[in-house]
């Protein structure tokens, strides 16, 4: 982040020494514009892409999957709604649920990451 900052210093240094003298206008928004570029690039896309994966995932969703919560629980889907997931966390205990607070499949919790 540190590099980001420089290199947007260093872009913005001319239009600084240049403060008094008349430039074009559209020459001073291209600092603006890059920002905004750069932004939406390393912010605004990603988390993008994961909301629409997480959709994709709850529209999928169905009986018998094990899953895990974004609290923390784990539990096989006994019932699905629209806005509520049944989830059978021990055998005879049911817990209900909000469809947004499923985090996914339980095998991402166990899965190991390569470095």
């Amino acid at each position: 982040m540190s590099k980001l900052l420089i290199l947007l210093s260093l872009i913005a240094q001319p239009v600084l020494a240049n403060e008094g003298s008349k430039q074009n206008p559209i020459v001073q928004m291209v600092p603006v514009i890059l920002i905004f570029f750069i932004f939406y690039f390393l912010m605004i896309r990603p988390q993008k892409k994961q909301m629409d994966e997480e959709k994709e995932m709850l529209e999928k969703l169905e009986k018998g999957t094990e899953v895990f919560t974004k609290s923390g629980i784990i539990g096989t889907v006994v019932g699905i709604t629209d806005k509520v997931v049944t989830l059978e966390v021990s055998k005879d205990v049911k817990v209900k649920i909000l469809k947004s607070q499923v985090g996914g499949p339980s095998s991402k919790v166990f899965e190991k990451k390569e470095k």
